[in-house]
């Protein structure tokens, strides 16, 4: 027997603005809310062989680097068309001690949590 991931939850001080960033970038969908968290995914919605993502409502702002981060692929264009596009809907480059020889970017969303951007174009789900 094996666990299967489920689901990713991020605090967040506005999940209202971070669904709908992140609803971008991966083509996800709201699922629910509840009691200021929100709750994205794939249309299939929770259970199926992407995680869900919860934006955890908290005071606190992020204070350090994560010390988990996400890594996204583009799927219907080049990494650098892929690297506007998330440019324009708020990522914002991010150095975390990277050469500048790296095939990938290192981005923040829009409350500072550090992705990367691959280069490797996957197939739409």
């Amino acid at each position: 027997m094996s666990c299967h991931l489920s689901e990713l939850v991020l605090n967040s001080r506005d999940p209202e603005m971070m669904s709908r960033f992140w609803r971008e970038v991966l083509g996800y969908v709201e699922l629910g809310r509840e009691e200021g968290d929100i709750e994205i995914g794939p249309e299939s919605g929770f259970g199926g062989p992407a995680p869900t993502i919860v934006f955890a409502l908290v005071a606190e702002e992020k204070t350090e680097p994560l010390r988990l981060h996400l890594d996204v692929n583009p799927v219907d264009r080049d990494q650098e068309a892929e690297l506007e596009r998330l440019l324009g809907l708020g990522a914002r480059p991010a150095t975390v001690g990277q050469t500048g020889e790296e095939s990938w970017y290192v981005l923040a969303d829009p409350e500072g949590n550090e992705f990367c951007l691959l280069r490797s174009r996957l197939p739409k789900p």
